[in-house]
């Protein structure tokens, strides 16, 4: 790279305009799922709203993965968007974000075969094929005291017919109208990590004959299908969608995938979508995503580009320099850090989270950890590269 394009780069602080949004930096607030829902009827809360307002200094927020229909859920606590006691539960969240300044996109999920009985009211979790997952594989239930903590593998699944699948399609359309309702600036669709639209994209947990598998276009169209009918119901960039074509943990072990998701992406730009958020395999012993298929998507899709993945900000840094990433997208450092962008602005320490705490509970681990404030008067500002 020449100096003059070295000094033209972007960083993580300077702006970005993601359609008619104005983000004030690169920083996005990753999905996480943190099972805090009211009960019964999985409801977003004042606890919920007061954790996303605190973490308002992201450039954007994307919340964490909310079920289209009782159907598509697979743990317990995680939150709905299908009832309207969700919708004005979901309105107090966005609330307090826009008032605190942010911006905020919801993530928007069926986790098809990642599922249990408990969920499905004694029957089994659908997918596009009847293919379970391995049996190491499990989703997180609560045993009975609100606290959740008890995890069980996922029941086997059954396979789809044609009027369900499109059924499922209606329930993502009803969904993201409902978030607009709801008053997100955006939503994400999760085709990521073996839930419902990864499985139907990957030979290796779809082995339909009909329209809806075979070939990667066949496989592909569940999810096309779904973003041309909802690509005009938010302004233009405020719909997204989250991929993980190297990720082939939970059954998903089909290597063709990475092809497949860059054969579909011109077609999802002519469709209209926002923006792909790639989320990245991050255990440490992961390799690392090969330098052609980041040289590929860019070159296959001209939207926004957001990547997540363990990144630091050297690593940040150096993918947006390069061009191959507009945003970059960090999650379990905004847990304990509500003030991320600025601790990395300014090279402050991060804080730790609270592992036993993830998941389920209350304020513990979830709404107390405090902005770094101790001797900032004192502390010189770093200026952004």
């Amino acid at each position: 790279m020449n100096s003059r394009h070295q000094a033209l780069a972007p960083h993580l602080f300077s702006p970005y305009s993601l359609g008619p949004l104005e983000l004030p930096s690169r920083i996005v607030m990753a999905p996480m799922t943190r099972c805090r829902s009211s009960q019964p009827g999985n409801i977003p809360n004042e606890l919920m709203a007061n954790y996303y307002a605190q973490r308002s200094h992201a450039g954007l927020i994307i919340a964490e993965a909310t079920q289209i229909s009782s159907q598509g859920q697979g743990y317990s606590f995680t939150p709905g968007i299908h009832t309207l006691e969700q919708i004005e539960g979901w309105k107090k969240v966005t609330r307090a974000v826009h008032d605190a300044g942010g911006r905020i996109f919801l993530q928007l999920w069926h986790v098809g075969r990642m599922s249990h009985a408990h969920f499905q009211d004694g029957g089994s979790p659908v997918a596009p094929s009847a293919i379970p997952v391995p049996d190491d594989t499990t989703v997180w239930l609560d045993p009975g005291d609100g606290k959740g903590g008890r995890t069980l593998p996922c029941t086997p699944p059954r396979a789809l017919d044609i009027d369900e699948i499109r059924a499922i399609q209606n329930d993502y359309v009803h969904a993201v109208e409902n978030a607009l309702d709801a008053g997100f600036d955006g939503v994400e669709l999760h085709g990521a990590n073996g839930y419902l639209i990864d499985e139907f994209l990957r030979a290796s947990s779809n082995q339909r004959s009909d329209s809806y598998g075979g070939s990667p276009r066949n496989r592909a169209r569940f999810l096309l299908e779904i973003v041309e009918r909802i690509a005009g119901i938010f302004p233009p960039g405020g719909i997204g969608l989250r991929l993980s074509p190297h990720n082939q943990s939970r059954g998903m072990n089909d290597p063709d995938t990475p092809a497949t998701v860059l054969s579909i992406l011109p077609e999802l730009e002519r469709l209209g979508l926002g923006y792909v958020h790639f989320a990245e395999v991050d255990w440490d012993a992961a390799p690392d995503v090969p330098l052609d298929f980041r040289i590929k998507a860019r070159e296959a899709f001209r939207g926004t580009l957001i990547v997540a993945g363990k990144f630091d900000q050297a690593k940040a840094s150096w993918i947006l320099a390069e061009g191959f990433a507009d945003l970059v997208a960090f999650g379990r450092p905004f847990i304990a850090n509500p003030d991320l962008p600025a601790r990395l602005q300014h090279g402050w320490p991060l804080a730790e989270l609270k592992p036993d705490h993830l998941f389920g509970g209350d304020s513990v681990g979830y709404t107390d950890f405090p902005p770094f404030t101790q001797s900032v008067q004192e502390r010189p500002s770093i200026p952004a590269p």
